[in-house]
Protein backbone atom coordinates (compact mmCIF):
# COMPACT_ATOMS: atom_id res chain seq x y z
CA UNK A 1 0.00 0.00 0.00
CA UNK A 2 3.42 2.69 1.05
CA UNK A 3 5.05 1.36 -1.67
CA UNK A 4 1.71 2.45 -4.34
CA UNK A 5 1.34 5.27 -2.59
CA UNK A 6 4.59 6.79 -3.50
CA UNK A 7 4.50 6.12 -6.99
CA UNK A 8 1.15 8.18 -7.52
CA UNK A 9 2.82 10.88 -5.32
CA UNK A 10 6.16 10.51 -7.84
CA UNK A 11 4.04 10.15 -10.75
CA UNK A 12 2.04 13.36 -9.44
CA UNK A 13 5.13 15.24 -8.79
CA UNK A 14 6.58 14.43 -12.07
CA UNK A 15 3.21 15.63 -13.88
CA UNK A 16 3.20 19.32 -11.65
CA UNK A 17 6.85 19.49 -13.13
CA UNK A 18 6.20 18.80 -16.22
CA UNK A 19 3.51 21.12 -16.65
CA UNK A 20 5.36 23.81 -15.16
CA UNK A 21 8.42 23.50 -17.71
CA UNK A 22 6.15 23.39 -20.54
CA UNK A 23 4.38 26.90 -19.32
CA UNK A 24 6.84 28.42 -20.66
CA UNK A 25 6.46 30.47 -23.98
CA UNK A 26 8.88 30.59 -26.61
CA UNK A 27 8.08 34.41 -26.84
CA UNK A 28 8.95 34.71 -22.92
CA UNK A 29 11.63 37.94 -22.59
CA UNK A 30 11.55 41.57 -23.25
CA UNK A 31 9.83 43.19 -26.14
CA UNK A 32 9.87 46.68 -28.02
CA UNK A 33 6.11 47.51 -28.70
CA UNK A 34 5.35 50.24 -30.91
CA UNK A 35 1.34 51.70 -31.68
CA UNK A 36 0.86 53.52 -34.53
CA UNK A 37 -2.38 55.37 -34.44
CA UNK A 38 -4.23 55.81 -37.95
CA UNK A 39 -7.10 56.98 -37.01
CA UNK A 40 -8.50 59.32 -34.81
CA UNK A 41 -7.14 62.25 -32.71
CA UNK A 42 -4.95 60.31 -30.01
CA UNK A 43 -1.32 60.56 -29.80
CA UNK A 44 0.09 59.74 -33.56
CA UNK A 45 2.34 56.82 -31.50
CA UNK A 46 3.10 55.29 -28.45
CA UNK A 47 6.09 52.91 -27.58
CA UNK A 48 6.85 50.73 -24.16
CA UNK A 49 8.78 47.31 -23.44
CA UNK A 50 6.72 44.70 -22.04
CA UNK A 51 7.82 41.76 -20.68
CA UNK A 52 6.37 38.14 -20.89
CA UNK A 53 6.51 35.20 -19.12
CA UNK A 54 4.71 31.86 -19.52
CA UNK A 55 3.06 33.40 -22.11
CA UNK A 56 1.87 36.53 -19.89
CA UNK A 57 2.33 39.88 -20.92
CA UNK A 58 2.99 42.42 -18.59
CA UNK A 59 4.39 46.01 -18.33
CA UNK A 60 6.63 47.11 -14.56
CA UNK A 61 4.88 50.40 -14.47
CA UNK A 62 1.06 49.98 -16.09
CA UNK A 63 -1.20 48.47 -12.98
CA UNK A 64 -4.26 47.57 -15.49
CA UNK A 65 -2.90 46.06 -17.77
CA UNK A 66 -3.91 42.31 -19.33
CA UNK A 67 -2.06 40.82 -21.65
CA UNK A 68 -1.77 36.89 -23.16
CA UNK A 69 0.60 34.72 -25.79
CA UNK A 70 -0.82 31.38 -26.70
CA UNK A 71 1.69 28.79 -27.89
CA UNK A 72 0.45 29.68 -31.51
CA UNK A 73 1.63 33.27 -31.04
CA UNK A 74 -1.56 34.94 -30.91
CA UNK A 75 -1.39 38.01 -29.08
CA UNK A 76 -4.81 39.92 -26.94
CA UNK A 77 -4.05 42.38 -24.66
CA UNK A 78 -5.59 46.00 -23.10
CA UNK A 79 -4.55 48.64 -20.90
CA UNK A 80 -6.38 51.37 -18.90
CA UNK A 81 -3.99 54.44 -17.92
CA UNK A 82 -6.66 57.49 -16.64
CA UNK A 83 -9.10 57.96 -19.31
CA UNK A 84 -6.90 56.18 -21.77
CA UNK A 85 -8.10 52.53 -23.20
CA UNK A 86 -6.98 50.30 -25.61
CA UNK A 87 -7.36 47.06 -26.70
CA UNK A 88 -5.72 44.83 -29.95
CA UNK A 89 -4.66 41.52 -31.07
CA UNK A 90 -2.37 40.17 -33.88
CA UNK A 91 0.56 37.35 -33.61
CA UNK A 92 3.95 36.94 -32.84
CA UNK A 93 6.16 35.09 -35.16
CA UNK A 94 9.75 34.22 -34.21
CA UNK A 95 11.46 38.09 -33.06
CA UNK A 96 8.96 40.33 -34.51
CA UNK A 97 5.53 40.48 -34.49
CA UNK A 98 1.68 42.75 -36.04
CA UNK A 99 -1.47 43.36 -34.92
CA UNK A 100 -3.85 45.84 -34.86
CA UNK A 101 -5.32 48.12 -31.97
CA UNK A 102 -8.50 50.26 -30.90
CA UNK A 103 -9.32 52.78 -28.02
CA UNK A 104 -10.02 55.82 -26.84
CA UNK A 105 -8.33 59.02 -25.40
CA UNK A 106 -11.30 60.79 -23.31
CA UNK A 107 -13.82 61.37 -25.94
CA UNK A 108 -11.88 60.80 -28.56
CA UNK A 109 -12.18 57.37 -30.63
CA UNK A 110 -8.65 55.93 -32.01
CA UNK A 111 -7.15 52.45 -34.29
CA UNK A 112 -4.20 52.05 -35.44
CA UNK A 113 -2.12 49.02 -35.78
CA UNK A 114 0.99 47.86 -33.56
CA UNK A 115 4.48 46.23 -33.86
CA UNK A 116 6.85 44.44 -31.66
CA UNK A 117 10.17 43.46 -31.75
CA UNK A 118 11.81 41.41 -29.17
CA UNK A 119 14.84 43.11 -27.01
Amino acid sequence: MKTKLLFYLTAACCLVLASAAQARSVYDGSWELLFVTQRGACDPTYNFSVNISNGIVTHPNLVRFRGYVARSGAVRASVTVQDKYASGSGKLVGNSGRGTWSGHSGNARCSGYWSAQRN
